[in-house]
């Protein structure tokens, strides 16, 4: 296992608003809107998800662990929020919103000038306990690609049933059928 490299972390980071415009800008609409189910976001929701990370999570919380405070806790993440809040928005306006946030966050980030020290420090996260700031972003990473991966898993369903027979061939439409107690057959 790797060890977190903040470095590297950037580079990743940096990319994400990239891969999902050059993905998803100016697709008709069924592609970024169709879900895998009940419960289930689609693409434009999770760049909505990736937006409130950007405000309410990520540099937010870098900042309560830098601060050193007496208690230092994180507050809970609704992260649902974006299901109400871009009604109305378009893939274009989330998708240049992103990009722009995870600049300045970016800018933010390697301003701070981090120190392995620093990385070690903790807050208490609701829900997991202590965590530090090196798992806080190591995690940060490993959500976007998590994100990037539902959402090429998503868009493949889309064609899950036209590709016949190669089915048996295509990984991700396989591994959704697991996922969703199928062996075969329709995808949602």
């Amino acid at each position: 296992m790797r060890r977190f490299q903040l470095d590297e972390a950037v580079g990743v980071l940096e990319r994400t608003p990239a891969v999902l415009t050059a993905l998803l800008r100016d697709l008709p609409g069924g592609w970024v809107t169709g879900n895998e189910g009940p419960g289930t976001w689609s693409p434009f929701d999770v760049v909505g998800h990736l937006i409130d990370g950007e405000e309410e999570d990520w540099i937010p919380r870098t900042r309560i662990i830098l601060a050193r405070g007496d208690d230092p806790h994180f507050e809970s993440f609704d992260r649902t929020r974006h299901l109400t809040r871009n009604r109305g928005e378009t893939l274009g306006t989330l998708l240049d919103r992103f990009t722009s946030l995870r600049a300045a966050n970016l800018r933010t980030l390697v301003g701070f000038g981090l120190s392995e020290e620093q990385l070690s420090w903790t807050a208490k996260h609701p829900e997991l306990g202590r965590v530090t700031l090196r798992q806080h972003l190591a995690t940060w990473v490993t959500h976007d690609l998590d994100h990037i991966v539902q959402i090429g898993r998503t868009m493949a369903r889309r064609y899950g049933e036209a590709v016949g027979p190669w089915r048996e061939f295509i990984r991700v439409l396989r591994e959704a059928d697991l996922d969703s107690g199928r062996t075969g057959g329709s995808v949602g």
